[in-house]
Protein backbone atom coordinates (compact mmCIF):
# COMPACT_ATOMS: atom_id res chain seq x y z
CA UNK A 1 0.00 0.00 0.00
CA UNK A 2 1.39 3.61 -0.69
CA UNK A 3 2.82 5.32 1.93
CA UNK A 4 0.19 7.92 1.13
CA UNK A 5 -2.83 5.84 1.33
CA UNK A 6 -1.47 4.42 4.69
CA UNK A 7 -1.06 7.54 6.13
CA UNK A 8 -4.56 8.43 4.94
CA UNK A 9 -5.69 5.12 6.54
CA UNK A 10 -3.63 5.71 9.50
CA UNK A 11 -5.37 8.75 10.23
CA UNK A 12 -8.97 7.56 9.92
CA UNK A 13 -8.17 4.99 12.71
CA UNK A 14 -7.75 1.78 10.67
CA UNK A 15 -10.73 2.32 8.43
CA UNK A 16 -11.17 4.57 5.18
CA UNK A 17 -14.00 4.53 2.24
CA UNK A 18 -13.70 4.26 -1.38
CA UNK A 19 -14.45 8.34 -1.51
CA UNK A 20 -12.43 9.29 1.65
CA UNK A 21 -9.92 6.92 -0.73
CA UNK A 22 -10.45 8.76 -4.08
CA UNK A 23 -9.77 12.54 -2.51
CA UNK A 24 -6.31 11.59 -2.47
CA UNK A 25 -5.34 8.24 -4.73
CA UNK A 26 -5.67 6.62 -8.03
CA UNK A 27 -8.61 4.25 -7.86
CA UNK A 28 -6.05 1.54 -9.05
CA UNK A 29 -3.87 2.11 -5.35
CA UNK A 30 -7.19 0.94 -3.74
CA UNK A 31 -7.33 -2.04 -5.62
CA UNK A 32 -4.03 -2.65 -5.31
CA UNK A 33 -3.53 -2.33 -1.62
CA UNK A 34 -6.54 -5.51 -1.29
CA UNK A 35 -5.03 -7.12 -4.37
CA UNK A 36 -1.79 -7.39 -1.54
CA UNK A 37 -3.81 -8.24 1.37
CA UNK A 38 -3.00 -4.48 3.34
CA UNK A 39 -6.71 -3.54 3.12
CA UNK A 40 -9.75 -5.55 3.65
CA UNK A 41 -12.92 -4.90 2.02
CA UNK A 42 -15.91 -5.38 5.16
CA UNK A 43 -18.69 -3.98 3.40
CA UNK A 44 -19.20 -2.72 0.33
CA UNK A 45 -16.84 0.79 -0.60
CA UNK A 46 -15.35 0.13 3.11
CA UNK A 47 -11.71 -0.88 3.77
CA UNK A 48 -10.26 -1.91 7.34
CA UNK A 49 -6.09 -2.14 7.94
CA UNK A 50 -5.50 -5.82 7.40
CA UNK A 51 -3.79 -5.96 10.78
CA UNK A 52 -6.66 -5.14 12.50
CA UNK A 53 -8.66 -8.22 10.87
CA UNK A 54 -8.04 -10.95 12.94
CA UNK A 55 -8.30 -14.70 11.61
CA UNK A 56 -11.73 -16.26 11.60
CA UNK A 57 -13.12 -19.38 11.60
CA UNK A 58 -14.79 -20.89 8.71
CA UNK A 59 -17.90 -18.86 7.61
CA UNK A 60 -17.53 -16.00 9.53
CA UNK A 61 -17.74 -12.63 7.76
CA UNK A 62 -15.12 -10.18 7.87
CA UNK A 63 -17.00 -7.99 9.79
CA UNK A 64 -17.64 -10.17 12.61
CA UNK A 65 -14.01 -10.29 13.40
CA UNK A 66 -13.53 -6.91 13.87
CA UNK A 67 -13.42 -5.19 17.58
CA UNK A 68 -17.14 -3.96 18.48
CA UNK A 69 -15.58 -0.05 18.13
CA UNK A 70 -14.09 -1.22 14.52
CA UNK A 71 -17.75 -2.63 13.56
CA UNK A 72 -20.00 -0.01 14.63
CA UNK A 73 -17.53 2.52 12.11
CA UNK A 74 -17.15 0.31 9.59
CA UNK A 75 -21.42 0.01 9.85
CA UNK A 76 -21.88 3.63 9.92
CA UNK A 77 -18.91 4.45 7.31
CA UNK A 78 -21.42 2.19 5.24
CA UNK A 79 -24.50 3.84 5.98
CA UNK A 80 -23.21 7.36 4.90
CA UNK A 81 -24.73 9.32 7.13
CA UNK A 82 -27.61 7.84 6.78
CA UNK A 83 -28.29 5.51 9.49
CA UNK A 84 -27.95 5.07 13.18
CA UNK A 85 -27.15 2.17 15.70
CA UNK A 86 -30.27 0.60 17.04
CA UNK A 87 -31.70 -2.13 18.72
CA UNK A 88 -28.91 -4.11 20.96
CA UNK A 89 -26.14 -2.69 19.35
CA UNK A 90 -28.02 0.67 20.90
CA UNK A 91 -27.94 -0.66 23.71
CA UNK A 92 -24.26 -1.16 24.30
CA UNK A 93 -23.50 2.26 23.35
CA UNK A 94 -26.38 3.41 25.98
CA UNK A 95 -23.52 1.19 28.55
CA UNK A 96 -27.21 -0.76 29.55
CA UNK A 97 -25.74 -4.38 27.84
CA UNK A 98 -22.49 -5.44 26.46
CA UNK A 99 -23.32 -6.84 22.73
CA UNK A 100 -21.53 -10.19 22.53
CA UNK A 101 -19.26 -10.47 19.57
CA UNK A 102 -21.57 -13.32 17.73
CA UNK A 103 -24.34 -11.07 17.26
CA UNK A 104 -24.89 -8.74 14.50
CA UNK A 105 -25.13 -5.09 14.18
CA UNK A 106 -28.26 -3.40 14.17
CA UNK A 107 -28.89 0.04 12.02
CA UNK A 108 -31.92 2.25 11.87
CA UNK A 109 -32.01 3.55 8.09
CA UNK A 110 -35.14 5.74 6.43
CA UNK A 111 -37.69 3.55 4.22
CA UNK A 112 -36.26 5.03 0.89
CA UNK A 113 -32.50 4.69 1.89
CA UNK A 114 -31.83 1.35 -0.03
CA UNK A 115 -29.44 0.06 2.36
CA UNK A 116 -29.16 -3.53 2.70
CA UNK A 117 -28.53 -5.70 5.27
CA UNK A 118 -25.24 -7.46 4.84
CA UNK A 119 -23.64 -10.87 6.48
CA UNK A 120 -23.62 -9.69 10.30
CA UNK A 121 -25.07 -6.49 9.61
CA UNK A 122 -29.28 -6.46 10.14
CA UNK A 123 -30.67 -3.09 8.30
CA UNK A 124 -34.48 -1.98 9.46
CA UNK A 125 -36.05 0.23 6.97
CA UNK A 126 -37.80 2.60 9.50
CA UNK A 127 -40.91 5.11 8.03
CA UNK A 128 -40.72 8.62 8.76
CA UNK A 129 -36.66 7.76 10.34
CA UNK A 130 -34.64 10.54 10.20
CA UNK A 131 -31.29 10.57 11.16
CA UNK A 132 -31.58 13.71 13.58
CA UNK A 133 -33.57 14.48 16.87
CA UNK A 134 -36.05 13.37 18.05
CA UNK A 135 -34.97 9.99 16.28
CA UNK A 136 -31.23 9.86 16.98
CA UNK A 137 -28.95 11.31 19.64
CA UNK A 138 -25.20 11.48 19.50
CA UNK A 139 -23.39 9.29 22.24
CA UNK A 140 -19.71 8.10 22.65
CA UNK A 141 -19.43 9.95 19.66
CA UNK A 142 -21.64 7.83 17.32
CA UNK A 143 -25.51 8.69 16.31
CA UNK A 144 -27.82 6.09 18.02
CA UNK A 145 -31.55 5.72 18.44
CA UNK A 146 -33.54 7.26 21.37
CA UNK A 147 -32.76 5.26 24.44
CA UNK A 148 -36.76 4.11 24.69
CA UNK A 149 -36.55 3.08 20.98
CA UNK A 150 -33.80 0.60 21.59
CA UNK A 151 -35.32 -1.01 24.69
CA UNK A 152 -38.30 -1.47 22.76
CA UNK A 153 -36.73 -3.34 19.76
CA UNK A 154 -34.39 -4.82 21.72
CA UNK A 155 -36.94 -6.76 23.39
CA UNK A 156 -37.53 -9.51 21.17
CA UNK A 157 -34.00 -9.81 19.98
CA UNK A 158 -33.12 -10.80 23.32
CA UNK A 159 -33.04 -14.28 24.78
CA UNK A 160 -36.08 -14.23 27.78
CA UNK A 161 -33.73 -14.39 30.59
CA UNK A 162 -31.88 -11.36 29.27
CA UNK A 163 -34.50 -8.97 28.64
CA UNK A 164 -35.49 -7.16 31.97
CA UNK A 165 -32.21 -6.28 33.12
CA UNK A 166 -31.65 -3.75 30.28
CA UNK A 167 -34.86 -1.80 31.33
CA UNK A 168 -34.59 -2.11 35.09
CA UNK A 169 -31.08 -0.72 34.77
CA UNK A 170 -31.83 2.01 32.53
CA UNK A 171 -34.79 3.29 34.51
CA UNK A 172 -33.04 3.07 37.96
CA UNK A 173 -29.84 4.96 36.34
CA UNK A 174 -32.75 7.63 35.50
CA UNK A 175 -31.81 7.58 32.26
CA UNK A 176 -35.64 7.16 31.11
CA UNK A 177 -38.88 6.50 33.03
CA UNK A 178 -41.74 3.59 32.64
CA UNK A 179 -44.06 6.27 30.85
CA UNK A 180 -41.73 7.17 28.42
CA UNK A 181 -40.91 3.60 27.41
CA UNK A 182 -44.40 3.29 27.39
CA UNK A 183 -44.97 5.44 24.89
CA UNK A 184 -42.30 4.09 22.62
CA UNK A 185 -44.07 1.21 22.65
CA UNK A 186 -47.28 2.46 21.57
CA UNK A 187 -45.54 3.06 18.46
CA UNK A 188 -44.57 -0.69 17.95
CA UNK A 189 -48.22 -2.20 18.20
CA UNK A 190 -46.77 -5.57 16.56
CA UNK A 191 -44.10 -6.36 18.56
CA UNK A 192 -42.82 -9.82 19.94
CA UNK A 193 -43.71 -10.59 23.52
CA UNK A 194 -45.29 -6.95 23.69
CA UNK A 195 -47.63 -8.18 26.63
CA UNK A 196 -44.54 -9.24 28.88
CA UNK A 197 -43.26 -6.04 28.10
CA UNK A 198 -45.96 -4.20 29.27
CA UNK A 199 -46.28 -5.86 32.53
CA UNK A 200 -42.88 -5.25 33.24
CA UNK A 201 -42.94 -1.92 32.73
CA UNK A 202 -46.13 -1.47 34.75
CA UNK A 203 -44.28 -3.37 37.69
CA UNK A 204 -41.47 -0.62 37.36
CA UNK A 205 -44.13 2.46 37.01
CA UNK A 206 -45.18 0.79 40.66
CA UNK A 207 -41.54 1.34 41.99
CA UNK A 208 -40.40 -2.19 41.53
CA UNK A 209 -36.94 -1.94 40.83
CA UNK A 210 -34.52 -5.07 41.07
CA UNK A 211 -35.69 -8.66 39.60
CA UNK A 212 -35.46 -9.61 43.08
CA UNK A 213 -38.61 -6.87 43.79
CA UNK A 214 -40.51 -8.08 40.63
CA UNK A 215 -40.40 -11.31 42.43
CA UNK A 216 -41.79 -10.15 45.27
CA UNK A 217 -44.35 -7.84 44.04
CA UNK A 218 -45.62 -11.45 42.15
CA UNK A 219 -45.18 -13.86 44.93
CA UNK A 220 -44.93 -12.12 47.88
CA UNK A 221 -46.54 -8.39 48.10
CA UNK A 222 -49.93 -9.16 46.62
CA UNK A 223 -52.91 -11.36 47.10
CA UNK A 224 -55.05 -12.58 50.02
CA UNK A 225 -54.16 -10.75 52.79
CA UNK A 226 -51.96 -7.91 51.61
CA UNK A 227 -52.73 -4.12 51.40
CA UNK A 228 -51.65 -1.81 49.07
CA UNK A 229 -47.95 -1.06 49.47
CA UNK A 230 -46.02 1.67 48.27
CA UNK A 231 -42.73 1.07 46.38
CA UNK A 232 -39.08 3.21 46.44
CA UNK A 233 -40.67 5.80 48.78
CA UNK A 234 -38.09 8.58 49.59
CA UNK A 235 -37.84 9.88 53.22
CA UNK A 236 -35.77 12.09 54.83
CA UNK A 237 -34.11 11.52 58.05
CA UNK A 238 -31.99 14.20 59.51
CA UNK A 239 -30.94 15.12 56.07
CA UNK A 240 -30.81 12.25 54.21
CA UNK A 241 -32.96 11.06 51.52
CA UNK A 242 -33.65 7.10 52.45
CA UNK A 243 -35.70 5.19 49.70
CA UNK A 244 -37.86 2.08 51.10
CA UNK A 245 -38.16 -1.10 48.97
CA UNK A 246 -41.54 -1.77 50.00
CA UNK A 247 -43.49 0.23 52.44
CA UNK A 248 -46.76 -0.14 54.68
CA UNK A 249 -47.34 3.63 55.30
CA UNK A 250 -50.13 3.46 57.83
CA UNK A 251 -48.17 0.52 60.13
CA UNK A 252 -44.90 2.84 58.93
CA UNK A 253 -43.03 -0.62 58.30
CA UNK A 254 -40.23 -0.44 55.53
CA UNK A 255 -39.78 -4.27 54.42
CA UNK A 256 -36.46 -4.63 52.54
CA UNK A 257 -35.73 -7.45 50.27
CA UNK A 258 -31.96 -8.00 50.19
CA UNK A 259 -30.17 -9.43 47.25
CA UNK A 260 -27.94 -13.11 46.91
CA UNK A 261 -25.10 -10.69 46.51
CA UNK A 262 -25.42 -9.05 50.04
CA UNK A 263 -25.45 -11.96 52.51
CA UNK A 264 -21.96 -12.10 54.37
CA UNK A 265 -20.78 -8.54 52.75
CA UNK A 266 -19.94 -7.04 56.78
CA UNK A 267 -19.48 -3.58 55.07
CA UNK A 268 -23.15 -3.84 53.17
CA UNK A 269 -24.39 -4.70 56.35
CA UNK A 270 -22.71 -2.04 58.59
CA UNK A 271 -24.97 0.26 55.87
CA UNK A 272 -27.62 -1.56 56.68
CA UNK A 273 -28.05 -1.30 59.91
CA UNK A 274 -27.01 2.74 60.18
CA UNK A 275 -29.75 2.92 57.43
CA UNK A 276 -31.79 1.02 59.57
CA UNK A 277 -31.58 2.99 62.96
CA UNK A 278 -31.81 6.18 60.76
CA UNK A 279 -35.41 5.13 60.11
CA UNK A 280 -36.34 4.27 64.14
CA UNK A 281 -35.69 7.70 64.54
CA UNK A 282 -38.79 8.23 62.29
CA UNK A 283 -40.33 5.68 63.58
CA UNK A 284 -40.29 3.22 61.13
CA UNK A 285 -39.76 -0.23 61.80
CA UNK A 286 -37.42 -2.17 59.43
CA UNK A 287 -38.01 -5.75 58.16
CA UNK A 288 -35.12 -7.50 56.04
CA UNK A 289 -36.23 -10.47 54.24
CA UNK A 290 -33.43 -12.54 52.17
CA UNK A 291 -33.36 -13.38 48.70
CA UNK A 292 -32.91 -17.22 50.09
CA UNK A 293 -36.31 -16.84 52.01
CA UNK A 294 -38.05 -14.80 49.52
CA UNK A 295 -37.73 -17.56 47.11
CA UNK A 296 -37.94 -20.74 49.05
CA UNK A 297 -40.11 -19.68 52.05
CA UNK A 298 -42.46 -17.46 50.15
CA UNK A 299 -45.09 -18.68 52.20
CA UNK A 300 -43.82 -18.47 55.29
CA UNK A 301 -42.63 -14.91 54.38
CA UNK A 302 -46.14 -14.12 53.59
CA UNK A 303 -47.57 -15.06 56.83
CA UNK A 304 -45.10 -13.38 58.44
CA UNK A 305 -45.84 -9.66 56.81
CA UNK A 306 -49.48 -10.22 57.78
CA UNK A 307 -48.37 -11.00 61.07
CA UNK A 308 -45.64 -7.61 61.56
CA UNK A 309 -48.81 -5.42 59.75
CA UNK A 310 -51.23 -6.76 62.14
CA UNK A 311 -49.52 -6.49 65.06
CA UNK A 312 -48.45 -2.90 65.01
CA UNK A 313 -52.07 -1.92 64.10
CA UNK A 314 -53.17 -3.46 67.66
CA UNK A 315 -50.36 -0.86 69.30
CA UNK A 316 -52.15 2.30 70.75
CA UNK A 317 -51.68 5.49 69.17
CA UNK A 318 -48.97 6.57 72.73
CA UNK A 319 -46.91 3.85 71.79
CA UNK A 320 -45.83 5.27 68.15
Amino acid sequence: MGSVLQSLVDRCGGLVTRAVAAQVVPESTLRGACHAGRLVRVLPEVYVDARLVPAGVDGQSVLARLSPELRRRAVLAYAHGRGALSSVTALDVWGLRAQPADEPVHLDVPADSGIRSRPHLVVHHRLGFAVARPHVVTRSGVPVVRLERALVDAWPELPPVDRPAPLIRAVNDRLTTPQRVFEALAAAPRLTDRAELRTLLAKLAAGCRSPLEIWGHDHVFTGPGMPVFQRQVRIQARGRSVYLDVYAEPERVDFELDGATTHGDRRQREVDLRRDALLATRGILVVRFAHRRLVHETDEVRREIVAILASRRQRSPTDR
